[in-house]
């Protein structure tokens, strides 16, 4: 029979404070999400407040001295230089510090983030036309069943029986509505098939246009070979003048094969850049985006009234959570710019010359460089933009892997997919170039691929291969 005891024993364990969880969550977190964050932190912690704009004249002057800093030549090893931080000298840190005072009394303009789905945009339309109550619940169950695309998949006797016992019509009744479907905007929607929806869409242009009647001929009977791009079985089936076929192509290739994708569902997102990259008389210049630092600091007025006694704990635990937030937003924002700093040191190269001149890295660089655990710079890079002379990328965009070299220096996936996109660019277009051919001319560059990488990086660029290219160009 087992018996119970009680054992001591000693060990170490690594704990996972509250300060320390909070300190990761924020260093992960985007610049919108912080911000929304710190909003909900703001209207339930009375210990903290939104700072006032003493220094937004300050910030403002130094930002356009910055900006009108002409560019030069740097002929020398550049130097990455910080550029002082208004945050790092207060307990807040400001958030719209660029803006200008008599900015605050100005009503924002707001996007219009609603988006109206193709259903909705259907249905409005159908309001507008008079139909009868019949038929409008008849062309919304026809709505109902289209697909993303615009087309409509299910049969009318499958909409007939959901309509039971409601309504109870035949499929002759329910195609007379789905031809009122189908006048609707976008043009072609609530087509059953390619063909169809084509042929919509030609019945909607001028009866004079040149080729008209061709080409609702080749959307009815012969797509299938105007798919295979050979067109000489087209002509010979058209029986019809060289320019007249041209023109019908032209006008089936001008119609759009998924109506429904039209209306976009997707609201328009906005890319905020975390830091700034700027060319400057020493170098390149790092600093953070003084308008996405979040101002913010502990009233002084409320630590200042609590007392010593223990009616108060709820507002000292405030206080003592406001403190915390503070201090790992600091550790935030010295984090990401140290990581943006050594991301820039390694990568002057591409800030230079562009994607060719991309250097290979990986996160144990970048950890080793600032002596930091790889967890936390792949934390940072996560969400975070650098604007940069070339346009603004995620920090993340900066690393890739690497193909060894003949010399022993490794070449970036990014300078080879570079590479390749300008071999194609250049190439003959009568010979365009193989894979094989390809993978010489990087070797030559002192580049070793395998034809097999090189079609790999080619496909990930949407480029077709080379027999594609020619049959393309000559059509």
């Amino acid at each position: 029979m087992l018996k119970q005891s009680l054992q001591l024993k000693l060990g170490q364990s690594l704990t996972m404070t509250p300060q320390l969880q909070q300190a990761i969550r924020l260093l992960q977190m985007p610049t919108l999400e912080l911000q929304a964050h710190i909003q909900e932190v703001l209207e339930s912690n009375v210990m903290l407040e939104q700072e006032d704009s003493e220094e937004e004249a300050e910030l403002l002057t130094s930002l356009t001295a910055l900006e009108a800093t002409p560019t030069v030549e740097v002929n020398e090893p550049t130097e990455v230089e910080i550029i002082e931080q208004p945050w790092a000298d207060r307990a807040g840190t400001g958030s719209d510090a660029a803006r200008a005072e008599d900015d605050e009394e100005r009503e924002r303009e707001l996007a219009d983030e609603h988006a109206v789905s193709l259903r909705e945009h259907l249905l409005e339309q159908l309001e507008l036309a008079g139909l009868r109550p019949d038929d409008l619940q008849v062309a919304a169950a026809i709505v109902d069943a289209l697909n993303d695309d615009g087309y409509l998949k299910e049969s009318l006797e499958e909409i007939g029986e959901s309509l039971r016992p409601q309504l109870d019509w035949d499929t002759e009744e329910i195609e007379r509505v789905l031809l009122l479907v189908q006048m609707l905007e976008p043009a072609g929607i609530a087509a059953r098939d390619l063909s169809e929806c084509l042929s919509l869409q030609l019945a909607q242009l001028d009866p004079n246009t040149e080729g008209l009647e061709l080409a609702k001929q080749i959307a009815a009977e012969h797509l299938d070979l105007l798919a295979a791009r050979n067109l000489q079985p087209l002509h010979d089936q058209l029986s019809a003048d060289s320019e007249l076929v041209e023109s019908a192509i032209a006008l089936v290739r001008g119609c759009h094969p998924r109506p429904g994708s039209l209306i976009s569902t997707t609201t328009t997102e906005y890319i905020v850049p975390d830091v700034f990259v700027r060319r400057t008389e020493k170098g390149w210049a790092v600093e953070l985006n003084p308008g996405t630092l979040p101002r913010v600091r502990v009233n002084d007025t409320y630590a200042g009234m609590l007392g010593r006694g223990g009616s108060f704990s709820t507002l000292r635990a405030q206080l003592q959570e406001a403190r915390w937030l503070l201090k790992s937003l600091e550790i935030r924002n010295d984090t990401l710019l140290k990581v943006a700093r050594a991301i820039v040191e390694r990568q002057t190269d591409f800030l230079a010359e562009g994607e060719e001149g991309m250097r290979p890295m990986i996160l144990k660089d970048i950890a080793q460089a600032i002596e930091m655990h790889e967890s936390t710079i792949s934390r940072v890079t996560s969400g975070k933009y650098l604007h940069t002379p070339r346009g603004v990328f995620e920090l993340r965009y900066f690393f890739s892997s690497q193909v060894e070299g003949g010399d022993g220096q490794g070449t970036s996936s990014t300078a080879i997919r570079a590479k390749i996109r300008k071999l194609i660019r250049d190439e003959d277009t009568a010979r365009p170039l193989s894979d094989n051919r390809l993978a010489e001319l990087l070797s030559e560059q002192g580049i070793p691929v395998a034809r097999r990488t090189v079609a790999k990086y080619r496909e990930a660029l949407g480029i077709e291969s080379s027999a594609e290219r020619k049959r393309n160009g000559s059509t």
